[in-house]
């Protein structure tokens, strides 16, 4: 009869493997944790120490520098550092709802009459309401200076922050930056805990780095994650882009806090995230530290934000356009305009020219040059590396103010001619005057060559060329009107890629066209 239960003659054999299984398993624990503590290595969050601990004492360990990628990675000493200098941002503002009778169909006679004029007054004017909202900041000064982002704080009628010891101070905003959706605050406190400065410059894809913030209005949460990827522009987020890019966990509520790096060091300030749910999908965007202090200083200094300026039109170097200007490594950016009486213009550089070099630091997209140049201290003398004629030249730039509009080249020819392009078969153009500025939506003033058909499928469509393009140039040379357009293209083979310099919507900009 078969049954569960074990037989004498079984049982023995049984419980003695168990016994030796079980001698086996004591002795290799025993092993490993010599092995591990003579490799010096333990879990996350401890550190070895350096001397052996005598029975009953217990032991002593000081990280003097926190987390390093290369050692212990010890992320509790990191958050403990970290976490007193950061805080909670409460905001309020207040906000009208509603837009009274003349939005609604009230203010007909008929609604009027049947509803009375007591129910008709509580409409007449909008109701004011309290809008508040939650953010982080990161405290960068003992005397209480606080860096957040501009959009905690933009709008908001009080200003309200709490520090880790749970202490409230009222906040006073000594200023804003839009373009890099910065904010500086000041609370009447000293002897605050603060966070050391990184340099962003130096950070690398692939470092630990910490997101600390107060998310849906947990305070006081840390994150790990790693540096996704640097330099993120195009972003839509702020008009001055170069993010840091990671995965640690960034949700609404975050922004303004501290991103650091494995050494408890501040290397960006959490901006935003690309989400499709309204929560962390592992994209968070921070703005590098080195941004956050220049611009930190100039508002302490002077309130606001003054920004250099070159004065040229600049465009990514792609490998047709580096062909085209005889660049054999397409690392650069192509100058496609530079404005009269700009220092640019000044300094001798010209359309055509590829910046390769900013005072003294490579230049590899039109995004990296416009930050150097924006953070220029006004009336320095900037060193510009560039490339024309395949030869590299230098010269000195005095950087200015940048000025609050910024005026556009235009053509000043004009004609009334309408012939098509003859080796172009993809586009058709014509001579550019006032009735047709008027028909295609573009100023009248503007003269030149315009494009009024591109076929579908075409080269020039797969390049990008529109209806309305102004062609300012073809192969660099200019073609003021149709005449000259047809001189030019007439020399241009079948077989043979054509570089056209157009203007669209005040901006001009190089195009190759592969036939």
């Amino acid at each position: 009869m078969v049954t569960d239960r074990e037989t004498p003659s079984s049982k023995q054999p049984r419980t003695r493997s168990w016994v030796l299984s079980g001698l086996l398993l004591a002795a290799g624990i025993l092993i490993g944790v010599v092995l591990a503590s003579d490799l010096g290595w333990l879990p996350f969050g401890h550190a070895v120490p350096d001397s052996p601990v005598k029975p009953g004492q217990l032991a002593q360990t000081t990280v003097s520098t926190p987390a390093s990628v290369s050692g212990d990675r010890n992320f509790v000493a990191v958050s403990k550092a970290v976490k007193p200098a950061v805080v909670n941002i409460f905001t309020t503002r207040t906000t009208k709802s509603g837009e009274g009778p003349h939005s609604m169909p009230f203010n007909d006679p008929f609604f009027r009459r049947f509803f009375g004029e007591e129910f008709y007054r509580q409409f007449e004017v909008p109701r004011e309401r309290k809008e508040r909202s939650l953010g982080s900041g990161v405290i960068v000064d003992p005397k209480g200076l606080i860096i957040t982002n501009n959009h905690v704080v933009s709008k908001a009628d009080e200003i309200k922050v709490l520090i880790s010891d749970k202490r409230e101070f009222k906040a006073k905003l000594i200023g804003t930056d839009s373009k890099t959706d910065l904010a500086v605050l000041k609370i009447d406190a000293e002897g605050l805990h603060t966070v050391p400065w990184a340099d962003s410059d130096k950070l690398e894809v692939g470092e630990f780095v910490l997101a600390v913030g107060n998310p849906f209005g947990l305070n006081l949460t840390v994150t790990l994650g790693i540096v996704s990827a640097i330099g993120r522009a195009s972003m839509g987020i702020a008009e001055y882009e170069d993010f840091i890019q990671t995965d640690a966990a960034i949700n609404p509520g975050n922004s303004g806090g501290p991103l650091v790096n494995a050494r408890g060091e501040l290397v960006g300030v959490n901006t935003a995230i690309f989400s499709q749910s309204g929560g962390n999908m592992g994209i968070g965007f921070a703005v590098p530290s080195n941004m956050v202090r220049a611009i930190l200083d100039q508002l302490v200094k002077t309130g606001r934000v003054v920004r250099g300026w070159l004065g040229v039109s600049i465009q990514d170097l792609s490998s047709d356009l580096a062909s085209q200007f005889g660049v054999s490594d397409p690392k650069g950016v192509l100058v496609s305009d530079v404005l009269d009486g700009s220092p640019a213009k000044r300094a001798g550089l010209e359309r055509g020219d590829v910046i390769v070099e900013f005072d003294g630091k490579a230049v590899e997209n039109p995004t990296q040059l416009r930050n150097a140049v924006a953070q220029t201290t006004i009336g320095k003398k900037a060193t510009v590396k560039f490339i024309r004629d395949k030869g590299t030249r230098s010269v000195e730039v005095a950087i200015v103010e940048q000025p609050k509009t910024v005026a556009q080249a235009g053509s000043e020819e004009s004609g009334e001619s309408a012939s098509p392009a003859s080796l172009l078969s993809d586009i058709e153009v014509r001579e550019l005057n006032g009735d047709l500025a008027s028909r295609l939506g573009l100023s009248t003033g503007e003269r030149g060559v315009v494009i009024v058909r591109v076929r579908s499928g075409g080269a020039a469509d797969e390049a990008g060329l529109k209806d309305g393009d102004i062609i300012l140039e073809v192969n660099r040379k200019p073609v003021p009107n149709i005449a000259a357009y047809e001189r030019v293209t007439s020399k241009v083979g079948k077989e043979q890629a054509v570089l056209l310099l157009i203007k669209r919507q005040g901006r001009t900009s190089f195009i190759t066209l592969k036939p």
